[in-house]
């Protein structure tokens, strides 16, 4: 399916993700489900979280226990493959990347999107950040209902 749309599998979505217990601290998903010569992710974390070894064509995995969810990797991702969750009461939390303009504005309501990028759900700003350590990406942090943890990616705006 990924080869053909450019779409993950729901098995393959499934795969990258942790389970409620581990969600109730946030934990990066590496969305990255191809070999291919990249390791930002890998360099950028400061925690050692994010392991691919010798061979730059290795799918990154995630060391869950050293993994703060601090959002360093998200921003660092040339492919915006990672996004960090966390599940916070009836609450699914993510910090996403971010390269559209306008930026979103904390408190406001926007569109929350699937993979194939049809809207979900709505989708409140909770946090933006967007220094010069983002390097044109911004890191927003967003929160949507729990049931659509496997499902919402990104963001729309609803004047869009």
């Amino acid at each position: 399916m990924l080869n053909k749309s450019g779409v993950p599998t729901k098995e393959q979505v499934l795969s990258r993700f942790f389970d409620e217990k581990t969600l109730i601290r946030p934990k990066a998903i590496l969305e990255c489900y191809e070999d291919i010569p990249c390791n930002p992710c890998e360099t950028s974390c400061p925690f050692d979280a994010i392991v691919i070894g010798e061979n730059m064509n290795t799918q990154p995995k995630l060391i869950v226990d050293k993994c703060t969810g601090c959002g360093i990797c998200v921003t660092s991702c040339p492919g915006l493959a990672i996004i960090v969750a966390q599940l916070i009461g009836n609450l699914a939390v993510f910090k996403i990347p971010y390269e559209l303009l306008p930026l979103p504005k904390k408190g406001e309501e926007w569109f929350g999107i699937n993979r194939n990028g049809d809207v979900i759900c709505d989708a409140k700003i909770e946090a933006v950040l967007a220094g010069k350590k983002q390097d044109h990406t911004a890191l927003v942090t967003v929160s949507v209902p729990k049931k659509w943890i496997h499902d919402f990616v990104t963001i729309r705006g609803k004047n869009e």
